[in-house]
C-alpha cells in the first residue's frame, strides 16, 4: 500500500467514525440536530467518504455524500441567520 492510497483509507475511516459518533450521540441526546458540532461532524464525515469513494470509483456513494455535506452546509447556514 502507498501512502496515499494509506491516506485514502485513513481520511475513510475517520470520516466513517465522525458520521457514526455524530449519530451515536445525537441518538443519546448529547447534541441535538440544528447544532453546529453535529452539523460539522456530519460534513466532515462526508468529505472523508467523498475522497473515499472517488479514490475507489465509488460514485453513487461519493454522490450521496456530496449531497449530505450539502445538506450540512445548508443547514449551518440557516442557523447562522436564525
Amino acid at each position: 500500500m502507498t501512502g496515499t492510497e494509506l491516506m485514502v483509507e485513513v481520511v475513510g475511516w475517520t470520516g466513517a467514525l465522525l458520521i457514526l459518533a455524530a449519530y451515536a450521540l445525537l441518538s443519546a441526546g448529547k447534541l441535538y440536530a440544528r447544532s453546529p458540532a453535529y452539523q460539522a461532524m456530519n460534513i466532515v464525515g462526508a468529505a472523508g467518504f467523498v475522497v473515499n469513494g472517488w479514490w475507489h470509483g465509488a460514485l453513487p456513494s461519493t454522490v450521496l455524500n456530496v449531497v449530505w455535506m450539502g445538506i450540512g452546509v445548508a443547514a449551518l447556514a440557516r442557523a447562522r441567520t436564525a
